[in-house]
């Protein structure tokens, strides 16, 4: 089962804080922690996102992480909750309940060092060049345990989009930067050509060759699939240095064509 540690890492080599580590948090697996009631409701919960993950809500409510506060602190709601129906005036008693409840309810949630923790969700792009770093240097088995490569494919199994490729972010629709990274991921953590959950790898394969293949990919994912050996550095756009310079308005600023399909 997954902890979420709070301000920790003194005892790494090669870590160093100047602030004693104030506002890390890093999940730690341990398989002997929680109890079968404490990995049923993980479990539910998880569930009950993949079978939802194609409404409304799109990031994981910070889910394990309000379970384990909850819980360390044996947290109890003891404001009842307000229903205000349709049409019905809302008081002042009702409005400062309902505040009450929620400033006791988030209350509970911060931290011992006195941040609040949350799910860094959003773009599709982060992990894949992690994974890719790792395997370049040797070091993705070393470094990527098997639960952590069981939770990198769960997260990118539950933003694929229906069509078989990933979005800008985890609500945009399917770009072949985000597509080809994702793609590349999953067979880097060991999936097969039509492996996957729900064959994840075999769609996200066609919508590749169905939108132009990933030579249509865009200046950053070009690097870095040279940098793996599958695509020709000639095939890379040329980016001189001095464009940095050029106001971002500028059309050929490197910040707006590096994630732009070419």
């Amino acid at each position: 089962m997954w902890k979420l540690k709070i301000a920790e890492g003194g005892n790494e080599p090669y870590l160093f804080s100047k602030n004693n580590f104030c506002g890390r948090q890093t999940w730690e697996f341990d398989p002997d922690a929680g109890t079968t009631e404490e990995r049923e409701e993980v479990e539910a919960a998880r569930r009950r996102f993949w079978d939802n993950r194609r409404g409304r809500v799109k990031a994981s409510s910070d889910l394990p992480l309000q379970f384990q506060f909850l819980r360390e602190k044996n947290f109890k709601q003891t404001i009842p909750r307000v229903k205000v129906g349709e049409g019905e005036e809302v008081t002042y008693e009702a409005a400062t309940a309902a505040l009450r409840r929620s400033i006791r309810f988030f209350g509970a949630l911060q931290a011992s060092d006195g941040h609040w923790c949350a799910e860094n969700c959003g773009v599709n792009f982060y992990t894949p060049p992690m994974v890719f770093a790792l395997y370049i240097t040797g070091h993705l088995n070393t470094v990527i345990t098997a639960e952590h490569r069981k939770e990198i494919l769960r997260y990118t199994y539950c933003h694929q989009n229906e069509d078989g490729g990933w979005g800008l972010h985890i609500e945009g629709q399917s770009m072949m930067f985000c597509t080809v990274l994702n793609y590349v991921q999953m067979r880097l953590l060991g999936e097969g050509p039509d492996g996957g959950e729900e064959n994840a790898c075999e769609r996200a394969r066609k919508w590749i060759l169905d939108h132009g293949t990933a030579t249509a990919i865009s200046s950053w994912g070009k690097t870095w699939l040279a940098i793996l050996g599958v695509y020709e550095w000639d095939g890379c756009n040329p980016m001189p240095p001095e464009f940095w310079v050029f106001p971002t308005i500028f059309p050929m600023h490197p910040g707006n064509s590096l994630l732009v399909s070419q």
